[in-house]
């Protein structure tokens, strides 16, 4: 769960702190100058330059999305938005393959942890922060419906944004079948799965953690292998994302040092 005090922080950064580009020049100038951007905040009733930024950004492949003149006022602080707010990275994203390759330069069997629609900047930190200290090889996350490399993930994640490659990519689906055509297994997270202790996760393997309320999307959980699940013993029946993902991701470490 998000602690209420974070919540507080994050309302009183200033835009600059949360990694914001405010208003249509520096907007431009950034997607002009390759900045580092994530994803692209437009008012739909914008008219004028707004539709040179939103070329700008179909041709470099960043998101787009359109949200109320209230939303962006309110992300801003205030400040003049004129419509556009950009939302910068602090990592470059890199791609399964290059993770793939990270894994047969150290000579180990590949670990990747998918995030499927981890919207939560905080709860995507605390995975990041996880999977680098359990020797995981980079997180694969979706272009939409995910949080991504801002300001907020990488404080949470204490710096492990800057040493665990993020794979940022279209289709989460397509890209467990290119995993798989790479002798990949694909574990996915779901409760009706079996008991993750009863489950051999050794050797190549993908771990896929569904998003904080509906879990694995359907069809990202008809692509996986098998499904893998903790058991619940109390009456609360799920358990926070980042959470659920660091038990996972340590018993894979377990059993690979048990080997």
């Amino acid at each position: 769960m998000k602690n209420r005090f974070d919540k507080e922080n994050v309302r009183h950064d200033t835009a600059d702190e949360r990694g914001l580009i405010v208003g249509r020049n520096p907007v431009i100038e950034a997607l002009r100058a390759e900045k580092l951007i994530d994803l692209v905040f437009i008012n739909p009733e914008a008219e004028g330059s707004v539709k040179v930024i939103i070329r700008l950004a179909k041709e470099k492949g960043i998101p787009i999305k359109q949200v109320s003149e209230q939303k962006l006022s309110a992300m801003c602080g205030g400040a003049s938005h004129q419509g556009v707010v950009a939302m910068g990275a602090c990592a470059e994203y890199k791609t399964p393959g290059e993770i793939l390759d990270i894994a047969r330069q150290r000579g180990e069997d590949p670990f990747i942890i998918i995030c499927d629609e981890i919207e939560d900047p905080h709860n995507l930190g605390a995975i990041i922060r996880t999977a680098e200290t359990a020797g995981a090889h980079g997180i694969i996350i979706p272009k939409r419906r995910s949080a991504s490399l801002n300001q907020t993930v990488f404080k949470t994640s204490a710096g492990a944004a800057s040493w665990l490659p993020v794979a940022r990519v279209s289709n989460i689906a397509q890209t467990i079948d290119s995993l798989k055509k790479e002798g990949i297994w694909v574990y996915g997270t779901d409760g009706s799965g079996e008991n993750y202790t009863k489950m051999s996760l050794t050797g190549p393997i993908a771990l896929v953690i569904g998003s904080e309320g509906f879990g694995i999307s359907r069809l990202v959980r008809e692509k996986c292998d098998a499904l893998v699940s903790l058991p619940m013993k109390g009456k609360i029946t799920s358990l926070n994302a980042s959470v659920a993902a660091g038990i996972f991701m340590y018993e894979v470490v377990r059993q690979r040092e048990s080997r």
